[in-house]
Formats: C-alpha cells, sequence, structure tokens
C-alpha cells in the first residue's frame, strides 16, 4: 500500500458533545480536557497508520483560536503530516459546531509525534 493511501485509511474522526462536566467557570471546555482528547485522536491515528505500539514522546505548539462553549459538537480529526524512520507526526484539528445551526469553525490544532516500540520499549521502524 503506497503511503498517502496509508495517511488516507489512518484519519480518524471522532464527535463529542461539550457538557458542563467538561467546562471550567467560563462555562468553555478546559484546555486541558481538549489537549487529552487531541492526544487520544493522535494515539489512534498514528496507530491506525503503523499498526504499531505507538507511544507519544513530543506534542508541539496547540493553538486555542476560540473558546469551545458548553452546549455545542465537536470534532476531533487527526492526519498523519510527516512520516520519518521511527516516528510519525499527527496533526489533530478540533472544529467547534452548534448544535442547532450548520455553523462550524476550526478552534484549536496541534501536531503530536509518537514513536513506534517494541516489547522492550525500544524504537522501531514505524513502517516495515
Amino acid at each position: 500500500m503506497d503511503l498517502e493511501t496509508l495517511i488516507n485509511k489512518s484519519e480518524t474522526r471522532i464527535f463529542k458533545a461539550i457538557f458542563p462536566n467538561t467546562t471550567n467557570h467560563y462555562d468553555t471546555l478546559f484546555g486541558g480536557t481538549a489537549m487529552q482528547w487531541m492526544d487520544e485522536v493522535a494515539f489512534i491515528t498514528a496507530t491506525r497508520f503503523s499498526r504499531k505500539r505507538c507511544v507519544t514522546v513530543c506534542s508541539d505548539r496547540i493553538d486555542f483560536k476560540q473558546p469551545i462553549p458548553a452546549g455545542t459538537i465537536v470534532e476531533l480529526i487527526g492526519r498523519v503530516s510527516k512520516v520519518g524512520t521511527t516516528s510519525v507526526v499527527v496533526k489533530v484539528d478540533i472544529f467547534v459546531e452548534d448544535m442547532y445551526s450548520a455553523h462550524r469553525e476550526k478552534a484549536i490544532s496541534g501536531e503530536f509525534t509518537f514513536v513506534a516500540i517494541d516489547e522492550q520499549k525500544k524504537p522501531v521502524k514505524i513502517l516495515s
């Protein structure tokens, strides 16, 4: 399978509703919760891409472009953006949309780097 096909097949999309238990005193999504969700989507993407054990080694520049209010829906999209010998970089975007209209815009974006490891936790080639 060629690289572009692998990248397309590993793209991961998850939807979540923003409820009060995930918001702060401003009634917007906690930044830490957003980062946790992003790391999870990136992990799933990296694993689906490589079909190997992967661990997070880095998160780069997470940009919070706008707050995500309670009572909205978010879509997290993870997509491989760079492939190294033992590592893969996954870009994750969070889009926020109103529940009762079609309005949608990008709220957060960031990149996560994963390394493929073997049973002894030593790096291995991301693609065999």
